[in-house]
C-alpha cells in the first residue's frame, strides 16, 4: 500500500499548511474557550475550502475521496490547531435516511456552520442500551410533540438544531417503535442545561428537556418506525476512527510526551507509541477499504474498542511523564470507554453481529 500523497494531495496540504500557519493561532484548542469559538472555527474552514471535504457538492462539501479528510486532520494535529467539528455522522444519517426535501432544507447550513447541530438520542436510563429510550413524540395533526430527557448532549448549548430518537409506537417491539425527528432546539419546550466534565470543562455536553416541544410533520426523518436503522447508521460512522480523526493527535501527544523524556521512557509511554502507531495504520487500512466501496457496518466496534485502548494507553502515558496537559489528557481519557457506547455493548455487538455467538 502506498501511503505518499498524489500530486493532487501534495498541493492541497500545501495550501492547507499555507493557510493554517496564518490562521490556526487565532482560535482556542481546548476548553470552554475552544467549545465557545468552534461554530467560528467551523466557518473559518469551510469559507477557506477545508470543511466537508468528501461530502456531496450539491449540499456544500468538496466530493473529494475520503483520504483529503485524513490529511486535514494530519496537517490540523502537526499545526497545533484546533481539530474540525465532528459532526460527519450526522451528515451520513441525515443524508441517507432523510428525504431529498429535507436533505436540501439542512444539510446546507450543516456543513457550512452557519446553522449548529447536535444528537439527541442517549437518555439518563438510555445510553449504551438505546433501544430502551422513554422520550416519545405524539402525532397530532401536522405536528408531534415530543416529551423526554437526553443527556450527554454535545453543543447543545449552541445547537439550532436536533438530530432527536423518540418512541413514537409504545407497542411495538422496541427497536421497531422509534422514530427520528429534525427539531427547533429555539422554541418554548425546550430546555438546556450544561454539563460540567471532570477536567472542568462545562460547554462540550449538556442535557436537554422536551416538555412539549413541537416538530412539524415534515420534519420527520424517513417514515415512522424507521429511527433505529438512521440510529446505527449515525453511531455506525460515529465509531469508525477515520471519521472522528483522533489517531493524529494521539501521536502528536506521544511525540511530544517522549521529547520531555530524558532517558529510557517509562512503560506506559512504550506501549502508547506501539498501540497509537497501530491505530494509524489500522485508520489507513479503513480508509482503504472505503476508497474500494467496502461499508463498514458493525466493524465499527471494533474501531471504537481500538480507539479507547489507544485514548486511555495516551492518557496513562501522560500522566506518567507529567507535564501541563497531562491531566487533562488522562481525565478526558476515561470517557472514552462511555462515549459513543460503552466499551461492554461494543463487545457484545462483536460477539453476535460479528462473531455470531448466543444465535
Amino acid at each position: 500500500m502506498d501511503y505518499r500523497d498524489s500530486v493532487g494531495e501534495a498541493a492541497f496540504r500545501d495550501r492547507l499548511r499555507a493557510w493554517l500557519a496564518e490562521h490556526a493561532g487565532q482560535f482556542p484548542t481546548s476548553g470552554d474557550d475552544y467549545w465557545a469559538r468552534q461554530p467560528d472555527w467551523h466557518r473559518a474552514l469551510h469559507a477557506a475550502g477545508f470543511f466537508g471535504l468528501s461530502w456531496p457538492r450539491e449540499y456544500g462539501g468538496h466530493a473529494l475521496p475520503p483520504v483529503y479528510d485524513v490529511i486535514l486532520d494530519e496537517e490540523l494535529a502537526r499545526a497545533g490547531a484546533p481539530p474540525r467539528p465532528s459532526l460527519g455522522y450526522l451528515v451520513q444519517g441525515l443524508g441517507r435516511h432523510g428525504g431529498e426535501e429535507l436533505r436540501r432544507r439542512f444539510l446546507p447550513g450543516m456543513i457550512d456552520g452557519t446553522q449548529r447541530w447536535c444528537q439527541g438520542f442517549s437518555e439518563p436510563g438510555a445510553g449504551s442500551d438505546l433501544a430502551s429510550l422513554t422520550t416519545t413524540a405524539t402525532r397530532h395533526g401536522e405536528e408531534w410533540v415530543v416529551h423526554g430527557h437526553k443527556v450527554w448532549t454535545s453543543y447543545s448549548d449552541v445547537a439550532d438544531w436536533c438530530l432527536l430518537l423518540a418512541r413514537t409506537d409504545p407497542t411495538a417491539p422496541r427497536h421497531r417503535g422509534l422514530s427520528a425527528f429534525v427539531v427547533s432546539m429555539h422554541q418554548p419546550g425546550v430546555t438546556q442545561r450544561p454539563l460540567r466534565m471532570i477536567n472542568g470543562v462545562t460547554r462540550e455536553f449538556g442535557q436537554v428537556t422536551f416538555d412539549g416541544a413541537t416538530v412539524p410533520a415534515d420534519h420527520l426523518v424517513g417514515a415512522p418506525g424507521e429511527g433505529w436503522a438512521l440510529a446505527m447508521t449515525v453511531v455506525g460512522h460515529e465509531r469508525e476512527p477515520a471519521e472522528l480523526g483522533f489517531s493524529a493527535r494521539y501521536g502528536k501527544l506521544v511525540r511530544t510526551l517522549l521529547g520531555r523524556v530524558d532517558g529510557e521512557p517509562p512503560p506506559e509511554l512504550t506501549w502508547a507509541a506501539v498501540e497509537t502507531e497501530m491505530l494509524r495504520l489500522h485508520v489507513r487500512r479503513r480508509l482503504s477499504e472505503r476508497l474500494d466501496g467496502v461499508v463498514h457496518g458493525p466493524d465499527g466496534s471494533l474501531d471504537k474498542l481500538l480507539m479507547t485502548w489507544v485514548e486511555q494507553s495516551v492518557g496513562h502515558a501522560a500522566l506518567a511523564v507529567g507535564g501541563a496537559e497531562s491531566l487533562d489528557a488522562y481525565l478526558y481519557s476515561r470517557a472514552q470507554s462511555v462515549m459513543g457506547g460503552t466499551s461492554q455493548v461494543q463487545k457484545n455487538i462483536i460477539a453476535a453481529r460479528i462473531l455470531g455467538l448466543g444465535s
